[in-house]
Order: C-alpha cells, then sequence, then structure tokens
C-alpha cells in the first residue's frame, strides 16, 4: 500500500511539473504610464493571448519603464534578456536610418499618410529587425507632434538658444535647425526636466502633454503636425519559434487586432487630448504661414538628409508614396 502511495504521489507530482512546464510568462517592458493609450492597448494584447492560450502564455506588462529603461528595450528583446517590448522605432535610428521612416517633419502629417508610409517602409524595417533575431508583432502611430513653449512661438526663430526637449536623433536634428538646444529627456522625467530649467521646449505629442499634465510647465502649444512616429512591439524570434504553432497564429491575428484598436485609439483621442490641454489652460494655436513655411522647409533639408543617411531604400520609400 506504502509502495502504491509513493508511486501515486511520484505520477501527481509529476503530472503538476509537466504542467508548470507548459506555462510560459513573457515580461514586456513599455515606456509610457499606465494611463497611455499605448499601453492599455499592449495590455489588453496581452489580455487576448493569455485567453487565448488558455493562460498557457502570460505577458506582464511592466509600464513606465520600471523594469527597463527605454534606450536599452530593444537591445533586451534581441538578447533574449526579455522576450517582448515596446519602443518608439526612430529612438534607435542611429543604429540604422531606416528606422527613422516615420522622423521626416511633413513627409506624412496626417493619419491617411502615415498609414501609406507604414505600408510602404514596414519591409525595410521587418529585414533589418529579422536580421538581429526581433520579430515584429504590430505598429501603432503616436497623434501628430506639436511644439510646447513656454512663451508664443510665431517664427523658428524664437526657439534659438532655447534648451529644447527631444526624444531620438531626429527631433535633435530637427532642434538644432530650428537654432534650439536639443537634450534627450526620457517621458517619465519631462516634469522634473522643465521644473529644474534643464529643458524649456519640446516636441511631441497631445498624449504625451496630458500624461505629464504639461500645463503644469508650459503655456503655449503649437499644433504643427510634423510628424506621427511609431510604437513598434517586438518580439525575439527564437522565443516566439519555441511556441505551439497554432499559438503563434493567435498570437498573429491577435497583434493585427490590437494594431488595428491602437490606429483607432490614436486618430479618436487626438482631439481629446488638445481639448484636456486647452482646459486647464494651454493655449492651443495653429502655426502662422510664416512659422508653417519656415519648418516645412525644415522638413525638406532633413528628408534630403535622410535619403544621404539611407540610401536607395529611402528613396525607394519615397517614391511610392
Amino acid at each position: 500500500m506504502k509502495l502504491k502511495l509513493t508511486l501515486f504521489a511520484a505520477l501527481v507530482a509529476g503530472f503538476a511539473f509537466g504542467a508548470a512546464q507548459a506555462q510560459t510568462k513573457w515580461d514586456m517592458p513599455t515606456p509610457y504610464p499606465d494611463g497611455n493609450f499605448h499601453t492599455k492597448n499592449v495590455v489588453q494584447f496581452a489580455a487576448d493571448v493569455k485567453a487565448a492560450s488558455g493562460g498557457k502564455l502570460e505577458i506582464v506588462v511592466h509600464s513606465n519603464a520600471s523594469l527597463i529603461k527605454h534606450p536599452e528595450i530593444k537591445r533586451a528583446v534581441q538578447t533574449g534578456q526579455v522576450n517582448i517590448g515596446q519602443i518608439l522605432i526612430s529612438n534607435f535610428s542611429n543604429e540604422n536610418s531606416i528606422f527613422a521612416f516615420d522622423s521626416t517633419p511633413f513627409l506624412a502629417p496626417n493619419y491617411a499618410q502615415a498609414k501609406k508610409l507604414l505600408r510602404v517602409a514596414r519591409p525595410y524595417v521587418e529585414k533589418r529587425l529579422d536580421a538581429q533575431g526581433i520579430k515584429v508583432l504590430f505598429a501603432v502611430p503616436w497623434p501628430p507632434q506639436g511644439i510646447y513653449t513656454k512663451k508664443p512661438f510665431n517664427s523658428v526663430s524664437d526657439l534659438k538658444g532655447v534648451k529644447f526637449r527631444t526624444y531620438s536623433p531626429d527631433t535633435s536634428q530637427f532642434a538644432k535647425l530650428m537654432g534650439a538646444i536639443p537634450t534627450t529627456v526620457q517621458v517619465p522625467e519631462i516634469p522634473q526636466a522643465f521644473l529644474t530649467g534643464l529643458v524649456d521646449a519640446m516636441i511631441t505629442s497631445g498624449a504625451t502633454g496630458v500624461d505629464t499634465q504639461a500645463w503644469d510647465y508650459l503655456k503655449y502649444y503649437t499644433d504643427v503636425e510634423a510628424f506621427l512616429p511609431f510604437n513598434f512591439v517586438l518580439v525575439n524570434k527564437a522565443a516566439f519559434a519555441k511556441l505551439d504553432p497554432a499559438l503563434q497564429k493567435q498570437i498573429i491575428s491577435i497583434a493585427a487586432k490590437a494594431e488595428e484598436q491602437g490606429w483607432a485609439a490614436s486618430s479618436e483621442s487626438n482631439e481629446g487630448f488638445k481639448k484636456t490641454m486647452a482646459s486647464k489652460g494651454i493655449i492651443v494655436q495653429k502655426p502662422n504661414a510664416k512659422l508653417a513655411a519656415e519648418l516645412n522647409a525644415i522638413g525638406k533639408t532633413m528628408a534630403q538628409e535622410w535619403m544621404k543617411r539611407t540610401g536607395p531604400d529611402a528613396q525607394a520609400i519615397l517614391n511610392e508614396l
């Protein structure tokens, strides 16, 4: 009897071990706070994956750069430190300039044009990431980028010598061409950077303005609609390949749904962000004709610079737009 009980206990333990082995958990860092629409979208994506897999795959979202800082997330996915993560792709354009496809001012300044730009550029971006052991699951744009200032912004000359918060190599170049002094600051540090005088102006979306309560430290939002930068959700190819083929197909399907929902959330909330800022005291304005012409000239300069850096792939992308 004792032998039977021992065998039974061993069988139960083996079953429990096998069940545990069947469970997979992926940590997913994202740079943005819980209330941000990008974060909400990946949280829903994770919940959908868990439900579809019957709990076999659990994706744990770590928001607000709490697990890994934004500049390290891509590398962490590439090396398998984490299996999945969300990044702003243009943050990594110093690594490969094709990743700046979305950051030429006024090339694709609205949702319809940005959708076409993504469709055209995506194969080139995915080719580079694939060679690094990374698979793209989905891509969602931020709302069009505007310029935040403490003082009225009516001409590029108003930013001469101003300390300007940027978030990528290309926004830094944009600042330089406006005569401003670029300073890279990650989203969680924006309020402190303004309150301590590290920066006095920035380019970002209405979403980040609301997330960081820009009305506490800024007065003007000039809705220049420069471009719509993309967040990419990336997965380690080797980790993805280890999943059951049926689960892989489910994830791809759920990712397509998340991409569609993310685009809708970005577009639908864009005007709401501006209304929120206006209600809190920020003066929301469109650029005057002089400023619009100056900024468009900078955009043309940056397009030429991007083509020169990137070569035939950039030219092919621009030819298809």
